[in-house]
């Protein structure tokens, strides 16, 4: 049985950026900022008054570190970008500090949304917004220790990984609490988001990014804290053409952003096409259970996420589905193609954020 390094999200930026930088040797970029939910939340919210939290066993359970707040038995799929691309692996905000962030940042935090109501079924949580805000803490750190014009230099050359969106439909639009569902149709809503996206992606911007990789959403129909809605348990065509629009939207918005911004890059990746590749034609992946979470209670493994020390299931391999929302893993035998075959994502060595002095200021926490 094939060993599974990735989850299915991870692939999909493997096609555009690892066929031109995921060579031997040092960094092909300088840093990589990362913004976003569960799905590569590495411990920014341990700290935080919330129930969507993971700092418990199982999860870490195939992690070197143990658990860390990753929603994962091992790597997250930032994890392994980062280390295809020369870097070590991104520190949360809450935890970085000093030359740690030369290397990049990571800001997600599970439950967030691109709204700011998004999530708060869980309590605490930090929205895309203040991730933004945050980064720009960092940014202020950075730049007093290295001077801002070489700050500006590299993070140019820096990556920025978004993957927000998902939440805003599991934990607000789908939610019976939440009054978004009868304000908004779905087209509507996906218009709202996608609004507010392009807002806080400009923000991004006009702080110094550049090379941008966006992430769409995957078929969120078919998770298992859907199936476990259903009484069939199949799939439910409702909530995949509910995400639809906003997929669309966001295609759109990209192209709207490489045109209106000067020297930006937006490269969208096409989680949904993967995730029906995946689920489609599991066994050549060498899945076996594609219907329910490896870890989590109830019907479908999906109705309870995985609570702690609970045991997972012993085959983690052959499971498409971590727990109740958290999407399929991918053989690293799939072919990785070179849809981001570009050598503007390869900077050279002076434009690379490099530490003036051996300490900076300390990031406060999350």
């Amino acid at each position: 049985m094939a060993k599974f390094r990735l989850l299915l999200c991870s692939l999909l930026v493997f096609f555009m950026v690892l066929s031109s930088v995921s060579g031997q040797g040092s960094a092909k970029v300088p840093a990589m900022f990362i913004f976003g939910d569960s799905l590569i939340d590495n411990g920014n919210n341990n700290n935080l008054p919330s129930f969507a939290k993971a700092n418990y066993f199982p999860y870490g359970i195939d992690f070197d570190g143990g658990p860390t707040g990753r929603f994962s038995n091992g790597y997250t799929m930032v994890d392994e970008i980062a280390e295809l691309l020369g870097l070590p692996l991104i520190p949360s905000f809450s935890q970085a500090s000093g030359e740690q962030m030369l290397h990049g940042v990571n800001y997600a935090s599970a439950a967030a949304g691109i709204l700011d109501a998004t999530g708060g079924n869980f309590m605490s949580r930090i929205p895309f917004d203040q991730q933004i805000s945050n980064f720009q803490t960092t940014l202020d750190q950075i730049t007093a220790n290295l001077g801002a014009d070489d700050v500006a230099r590299a993070i140019g050359q820096c990556i920025f990984f978004v993957g927000m969106g998902s939440n805003d439909y599991l934990n607000n639009y789908l939610m019976p609490n939440f009054p978004t569902r009868n304000q908004y149709n779905g087209q509507q809503f996906a218009d709202l988001l996608v609004t507010q996206y392009s807002q806080q992606l400009t923000k991004i911007y006009n702080l110094g990014a550049r090379k941008f990789v966006i992430a769409g959403l995957g078929l969120m129909g078919c998770i298992p804290s859907i199936l476990a809605q259903n009484p069939a348990g199949r799939c439910s065509d409702e909530v995949n053409q509910l995400v639809a629009p906003f997929n669309a939207n966001v295609k759109t918005m990209i192209n709207q952003l490489s045109t209106n911004l000067p020297g930006s890059k937006f490269t969208y990746v096409d989680i949904d096409s993967m995730f029906e590749d995946v689920l489609t034609n599991s066994r050549s992946y060498g899945l076996t259970v594609t219907n329910r979470g490896c870890c989590g209670i109830g019907r479908n493994r999906g109705q309870i996420t995985c609570l702690p020390y609970q045991t997972p299931c012993p085959n983690r391999e052959q499971y498409s589905w971590r727990n109740r929302c958290l999407p399929p893993r991918l053989d690293e035998r799939h072919p990785r193609t070179s849809a981001f075959d570009d050598p503007d994502m390869v900077v050279e060595e002076e434009d690379k954020l490099v530490p003036v002095s051996s300490r900076m200021p300390e990031a406060p926490d999350a």
